[in-house]
């Protein structure tokens, strides 16, 4: 690992102005290119103490052994240098996306003599013009089956095409009016050429006039009573709109646009495009990529808009990019895009409207893809194996960690103080055997003595059982069945429904005494010491412990001053994480219930046919349900929308209803008990669209 100080050039021979960097390794391979508006302060900023630095950029710098720069004139030509070194480059500390799935594209060879159509995959070439991408190649084959008939084009290889020559006659479809037949000179080169651009044009959205122009020529024809041509025509102008109803309409006509969204944890992130032609969408791609920096939303922006258009030129990059955050700074990132396009490019967030609604849609495809790429990751057995092995190592045990248990705290504002328990088995998640806390001893923002709680209460029930039925033994499950424990009972997650939980021939909740190899925690060192103190206290050994910290991901390790840090691509880093989320989007999921139970709902509610809006008029009339029950029928009947009947019912419910406790109860000091077979909820379950409502990454906040 070198020393950064070793090769930190001194500052004054840093040039204050725009420029590209690049850090190699000591076999001088280029590890990392960036681009920056001050070269001076941009790279001092890598020269710091390295306990400032994020792990991702220590691990680069650690790594590098010199760097170098390249002073350009404007920030424009830094974007444009620093892509271009990238792509010489591939530098393994960058933000590489990589294509979610292979996407096929419909192509067209202009820079053929003879342009051709067909499907095509991989890099795109200079010269060829490209649409969509495509979820299917079926779907391309579809909608060029149905322009051919009023553009036709060549299909055919260059094998075939050049065997036609050869013979004089033509493959099948020029025999079926599917192609011009060029192979024989039944048009020129120019007037093929012609017909090429004229499916391009349609392709690329201009259809509107494109069609209005056949059905001019089919009045023509039918007035001139040359009645097959207004047929072939009529027939043309179906098979158009026929292909054009493939594409849903969800922007008005004629706007070209390409929405871009991001989703992103702390190690990797997933990028989802629309691209929208007419106010239609033609294609749709997906890309993934782990974070080997730290970086912002919308730096990952810029990277995604570097490859997207990096290439392309002219009307290949649209009149307008959505995108959830602008890059900073935004002026040079437009005016690169402005130079692509040959005109000018509107850049930004939509706010409102259709344009808003669609790039909700595009934000829950990337959250979905991203959700499904953990799912893959997660479900191939030898990344698991590996996972366990680099977890074992890391932590020094003596065998991978089959079975771990994962605890996370979470409240809101020190009210409703609740914890959860879940459990990984060989990897994958084990839902049925996941467990929630409620904090008994005290209500506060204190996670340390809720973590020492919440273990000796797990544990202290684990040792009671075990003292019930005596050593485990190897044939023995998990599940099997004791007598109902005491007060230290587990509010849990059996599948069977509410108020039920597993239970035996007898009636009696099956134990969970099972113990775990490993106990992970969602904290660090304080949080780490209080688990293992509980575990001390209890008399167990025989179970490792760890915290993982949100903030900089370290691991960390009870009695140790310094954390342990995983590298970046490390697939144990990565379970461990998923083990931490799931335990957080457990607790946080448990903790918004508990707080809607403990909210005063409101005696309106009971009120039969009063809707929210009569509801929050009389609030607003009167101020408060406590003046509104002081007040007599005909004040009631003031309210706008409130007749006399209705009013009479809602006198009579509030003359009914008790005054309800206060919203807030925790300050009484009351203790609440644990509810037992509470199901577990799916919310937001890998492999599944992330709803409204998930849960976020502050502790006990809502989104």
């Amino acid at each position: 690992m070198a020393d950064p100080s070793s090769y930190r050039p001194r500052p004054g021979d840093i040039p204050d102005s725009p420029g590209v960097y690049r850090f190699r390794d000591e076999h001088r391979r280029v590890i990392y290119v960036g681009k920056a508006k001050s070269l001076r302060q941009r790279l001092a900023n890598y020269f710091q103490d390295l306990a400032g630095l994020h792990p991702r950029t220590r691990s680069m710098v650690t790594t590098a052994a010199s760097v170098e720069w390249t002073v350009v004139s404007t920030e424009v030509e830094a974007l444009q240098l620093e892509y271009s070194w990238i792509k010489e480059y591939d530098p393994r500390f960058n933000v590489k996306y990589r294509d979610d799935k292979s996407y096929p594209y419909l192509a067209v060879t202009m820079n053929e003599e003879f342009p051709r159509v067909q499907v095509m995959r991989g890099h795109k070439k200079k010269g060829v013009r490209y649409f969509g991408p495509y979820a299917h190649a079926w779907a391309i084959r579809d909608t060029v089956d149905l322009l051919l008939r009023v553009f036709p084009v060549r299909t055919c290889s260059a094998g075939v095409f050049r065997n036609a020559a050869r013979t004089g006659r033509p493959c099948l479809l020029g025999y079926i009016g599917k192609c011009s037949a060029p192979c024989v000179e039944r048009v020129s080169a120019e007037e093929h050429r012609e017909l090429a651009e004229e499916f391009c044009d349609f392709m690329a959205g201009r259809t509107g006039t494109y069609i209005r122009r056949l059905e001019q020529r089919m009045t023509e024809a039918a007035e001139e009573m040359e009645y097959e041509r207004a047929a072939r025509l009529r027939d043309d102008i179906g098979a158009l709109k026929k292909a054009m109803e493939k594409n849903a309409v969800v922007l008005a006509d004629a706007t070209d646009a390409d929405l871009i969204a991001v989703a992103e944890d702390e190690l990797e992130a997933a990028v989802q495009i629309f691209h929208v032609r007419g106010g239609r969408v033609r294609g749709q791609r997906g890309w993934v990529t782990d974070k080997v920096e730290e970086i912002t939303t919308g730096a990952l922006v810029e990277h995604a808009l570097q490859q997207l258009y990096g290439e392309e030129t002219g009307d290949a990059v649209p009149k307008e990019v959505l995108v959830p955050a602008l890059p900073d700074p935004v002026e040079p990132v437009q005016e690169w895009l402005a130079g692509r396009r040959g005109a000018q490019v509107s850049l930004r967030i939509p706010q409102r409207g259709d344009k808003k609604a669609l790039m909700e849609t595009v934000r829950r495809n990337a959250q979905q893809s991203l959700a499904l790429h953990k799912t893959r990751r997660a479900s191939d057995l030898t990344t698991r194996s590996r996972a366990l092995e680099e977890i074992a190592d890391a932590l020094c045990l003596d065998s991978a960690p089959l079975r771990i248990e994962c605890y996370d705290i979470s409240h809101l504002q020190g009210e409703d103080v609740v914890a959860s328990m879940v459990v990984f088995e060989d990897g994958l998640a084990r839902k049925s055997e996941y467990r929630r806390f409620q904090i008994k001893g005290f209500q506060g923002q204190d996670d340390v003595r809720s973590m020492h709680e919440v273990i000796t209460r797990r544990f202290r029930r684990y040792l009671a059982e075990k003292e019930k039925t005596g050593e485990w033994t190897d044939g023995e499950r998990i599940g099997d069945a004791v007598p109902d424990g005491s007060g230290d009972g587990l509010a849990g997650g059996p599948a069977d429904g509410p108020g039920t939980g597993l239970k035996d021939e007898e009636g009696r909740p099956k134990r969970f005494a099972y113990p775990p190899q490993l106990i992970v925690v969602d904290g660090g060192r304080p949080q780490v010491a209080a688990a293992r103190r509980a575990l001390d206290e209890l008399g167990i050994d025989d179970i490792a412990v760890c915290g993982l910290a949100k903030r900089l991901e370290e691991v960390w390790l009870p009695a140790e001053e310094d954390p342990v840090v995983l590298p970046r691509t490390s697939e144990g880093l990565y379970l461990l994480q998923r083990v931490r989320d799931e335990a957080h989007r457990f607790a946080i999921t448990y903790q918004r219930s508990k707080r809607a139970k403990r909210l005063r709902s409101s005696p309106l509610d009971d009120v039969p046919g009063l809707g929210e809006t009569r509801k929050q008029a009389l609030i607003k009339h009167f101020g408060s349900v406590k003046k509104l029950r002081a007040a007599t029928i005909d004040q009631i009947c003031e309210v706008p929308g409130i007749g006399r009947k209705t009013a009479e019912t809602v006198a009579a419910a509030l003359a009914r209803a008790t005054p309800a406790a206060p919203a807030v109860n925790t300050a009484t000091g009351e203790i609440m008990e644990d509810e037992d077979g509470a199901p577990e909820t799916t919310a937001g379950a890998p492999g599944e669209p992330v709803t409204a409502g998930a849960p976020d990454r502050r502790r006990g906040q809502d989104e």
